[in-house]
């Protein structure tokens, strides 16, 4: 048996639900209620992923996706994380969380790991973590170097049965 790490925490509720997901809700402790991602889980901190919790998700599901990503206009979009196969019985992933799931890649360097938001230019900018819970797992048939964001939405597309949104905001301080 290995050990079983229980994760307890008070998310504010920064959550927005989609209209037909109920009750799922993803947050994460380390956001405020001004959705202010803080600049450890940046290009300029630690470059840590988010902790995040999650609840709500209908008794169906058999596993969860989560992709982080960034519109920079409707057709210019980068993502930062992917992960994939999700056990159903996972409600949270702990900040800098591996050996759950399964890793795609990410937009800024290509590499199946987690990139940072790193953004560009003035301003801040919306990064929003999606969570898919599934009803069944994805039937991945490439290597996981070349699941990406698109790849990824297309192969979950007919097997989604809800999915729950959190969107943080960054301003770098650009000199």
């Amino acid at each position: 048996s290995g050990i079983v790490l229980l994760v307890t925490s008070e998310c504010s509720n920064t959550s927005v639900p989609d209209e037909d997901t109920f009750d799922f809700k993803l947050c994460s402790p380390a956001i405020g209620a001004d959705s202010l991602l803080p600049a450890e889980y940046t290009c300029d901190g630690a470059s840590s992923t988010l902790p995040l919790a999650w609840s709500g998700a209908p008794q169906s599901t058999v596993s969860y996706v989560l992709i982080m990503h960034h519109e920079a206009s409707p057709t210019d979009i980068h993502w930062y994380w992917i992960i994939y196969n999700i056990p159903s019985t996972v409600t949270s992933l702990a900040k800098n969380v591996s050996g759950i799931g399964i890793l795609g890649t990410n937009s800024v360097n290509d590499r199946t790991q987690y990139a940072p938001p790193c953004s560009q230019g003035p301003g801040a900018k919306a990064y929003t973590y999606t969570l898919y819970a599934l009803s069944a797992t994805p039937v991945i048939t490439v290597p996981a170097a070349q699941v990406d964001r698109e790849k990824m939405l297309e192969t979950i597309e007919n097997i989604t049965i809800a999915s729950t949104k959190m969107r943080v905001f960054y301003s770098r301080n650009i000199k």
